[in-house]
């Protein structure tokens, strides 16, 4: 997949989605995996881009045909991720403040849950893991690798929500992972956030390892309640 092509369009220079063409087998899935994983990893919030969506360039992008593009463009729509605006195209969604305040409530209602089961159902060694995906912040403090950080962050996450071992909290947790992520990706660099966020989550850790349920569930539901009261002082740009 050697193929990059500007699918978003901006008013300033900025880094491509990266896409390149599919094989023959289940191409609406495979383009659908793909547009979603490259919206992913599309700065959503940054408030200089309009994120616009080329039909003709994602087709040629892929190598298929535009009925696979279509069918995955409308998964995506469904879940949330796009929008066509008749008359003007397809657009990557940013969510308002309120939606992105609810979707991040409802992570940390779901994400708490987990992590009280987590007490109950982690083995020693799932939760020991869970420290080593901060190793390489020991020395050097979060905001000098913020790109690492945060993928670290993400997977801390996710992580959590697996060792719950909920196979419907992982489920339900999956599409709403994408948005909170966009949001945590656009404020980690605020009033110090990244250095807190890996406190809380040492502080988590040790929780999950004492296999003390009640604190568990009531720091990982106040660390991700803390980012919705960061939005929403600090993110007017999503309004």
């Amino acid at each position: 997949m050697n193929t990059i092509v500007r699918l978003v369009h901006r008013p300033a220079p900025a880094a491509p989605l990266a896409l390149g063409p599919l094989n023959a087998t289940s191409l609406r899935d495979q383009a659908y995996s793909l547009l979603k994983n490259a919206i992913a990893e599309t700065d959503i919030y940054d408030p200089r881009q309009e994120l616009r969506l080329d039909e003709r360039q994602l087709t040629a992008a892929l190598g298929v045909s535009r009925t696979p593009i279509r069918e995955a463009l409308s998964l995506l729509e469904k879940e949330g991720f796009i929008r066509t605006v008749p008359r003007r195209g397809i657009y990557i969604v940013r969510k308002s403040k309120r939606e992105m305040m609810e979707m991040i409530e409802m992570w940390a209602a779901l994400e708490s849950m987990a992590a009280r089961l987590a007490t109950l159902r982690a083995t020693d060694a799932d939760i020991a893991a869970l420290r080593h995906l901060f190793d390489e912040f020991q020395n050097s403090p979060p905001s000098e690798h913020l790109g690492e950080y945060s993928d670290a962050n993400i997977a801390f996450h996710t992580a959590v929500i697996a060792l719950g071992g909920s196979q419907t909290i992982i489920e339900a947790t999956r599409n709403l992972l994408m948005h909170v992520r966009a949001i945590r990706r656009a404020t980690i660099t605020q009033s110090d956030r990244a250095a807190r966020s890996i406190t809380d989550h040492l502080r988590i850790i040790e929780a999950l390892e004492k296999r003390d349920t009640e604190l568990a569930q009531l720091l990982t539901r106040q660390h991700t309640l803390d980012l919705a009261s960061h939005v929403d002082r600090h993110c007017a740009f999503l309004d």
